[in-house]
């Protein structure tokens, strides 16, 4: 099988202004651990009234000594990790929409020393989109300003050299993570905000994929997507083939739709994964597999009405650096192996190896090459 072109990720490109802060930090900026939000623009926008504003911790930020900048955004995150294990060169591509700028530069240049084809729309109006990183302990919570990244247009990915970038046709974001077979041995990728940024790219690849029978997947992404965004949600997931999460967006998402007075509490994430996979299809060709990941406990995988676990890598508490881009880097480990045709273990097996390679590294980095065999 040929795997140039074989994975393409399209999402939010995000500078990541990483720091180690402390508690006094998030209390003043209402900033809660292990989270992931989006900046309130200063004037309101239809989206943001649940959102904190946060511009001057950028700034704050940035003046601190052991700031690290470093190219970023869920789906660059996950592509560059599956091009690492990968290890074939051609193998990842990534569309995504950055500024005219410096940063913007700066993305291109550490994509393509990846060894990441990146196709970008570039935008003059506005500047290329940051990411906060605040680190206490080794966890993180995340703060993204969109910026260019909100300016992505689904022209850009219906233009023939875009689309013919791949056959399998991932979406994969922290909002919503599709997968589709095409006509090329290619995947595609949509990861980070992209619900709230181009929801009629996410309907036009959905719609393809229900009507041509292709594989097609989604990330529950943070959990205020599955609260506030529920209906832009609900509205895809009915074609969603696969559908990756984590315990708190599991949580959130059982809640908002009624869920939990009715599980056990022994088993309620086991329960929560099998009721995701068994919410209706559009199309009956495929089944849906549904992959909760847990942080130090199993990953929980629903699929034919039945529940597996699967034991992640431990790691001592003094080995832990930097949660920031676990969860990108399982999906990438994940994704190596299934655009190879690998069965679900091994899927999650390679997505655990992954998680634990970065999570003892300062941001979403890893070493030359990876021993995963």
């Amino acid at each position: 099988m040929a795997y140039e072109g074989i994975l393409l990720g399209m999402g939010n490109p995000l500078l990541d202004i990483s720091s180690v802060v402390d508690e006094d930090f998030l209390k003043k900026y209402d900033i809660k651990l292990n989270n992931a939000i989006l900046a309130k623009e200063k004037k309101p926008t239809h989206y943001a009234p649940f959102l904190m504003a946060h511009y001057d911790r950028y700034e704050e930020m940035a003046s601190k000594p052991n700031v690290e900048y470093i190219a970023g955004g869920a789906t660059q995150n996950s592509i560059k990790v599956a091009q690492w294990m990968l290890q074939i060169p051609g193998a990842t591509s990534y569309i995504g929409c950055i500024g005219k700028d410096k940063f913007g530069e700066e993305m291109k240049k550490n994509s393509k020393a990846a060894g990441v084809n990146v196709q970008y729309l570039e935008d003059e109006s506005a500047p290329t989109g940051t990411c906060a990183v605040c680190v206490v302990g080794g966890e993180r919570s995340l703060i993204a300003n969109l910026s260019a990244a909100n300016c992505y247009k689904s022209e850009h990915l219906k233009r023939p050299e875009n689309w013919a970038l791949g056959t399998l046709f991932l979406l994969f974001y922290w909002i919503a993570l599709f997968v589709i077979l095409l006509r090329r041995p290619s995947t595609f990728i949509l990861l980070d905000f992209f619900l709230t940024v181009s929801p009629d790219s996410i309907q036009f690849v959905a719609e393809h994929a229900a009507a041509n029978s292709k594989v097609f997947s989604m990330n529950l992404s943070a959990p205020f997507i599955c609260e506030f965004f529920k209906d832009a949600q609900e509205k895809v997931l009915p074609y969603m083939d696969f559908v990756f999460g984590n315990e708190a967006e599991a949580r959130t998402f059982s809640k908002v739709h009624g869920w939990e007075l009715f599980l056990l509490s022994r088993l309620m994430m086991l329960q929560r994964a099998l009721k995701i996979s068994q919410w209706p299809k559009a199309s009956g060709t495929l089944k849906r597999i549904t992959v909760i990941t847990q942080g130090a406990d199993p990953v929980v995988v629903a699929e034919d009405g039945k529940v597996k676990q699967f034991p992640v890598i431990l790691l001592p508490k003094e080995k832990l650096v930097d949660t920031n881009g676990a969860g990108d880097a399982f999906v990438g480990g994940f994704l190596s192996q299934l655009v190879q045709g690998k069965p679900i273990d091994a899927c999650v097996k390679a997505g655990c190896y992954a998680s634990n390679v970065i999570i003892q590294r300062s941001g979403c980095t890893y070493p030359e090459k990876p021993e995963f065999n």
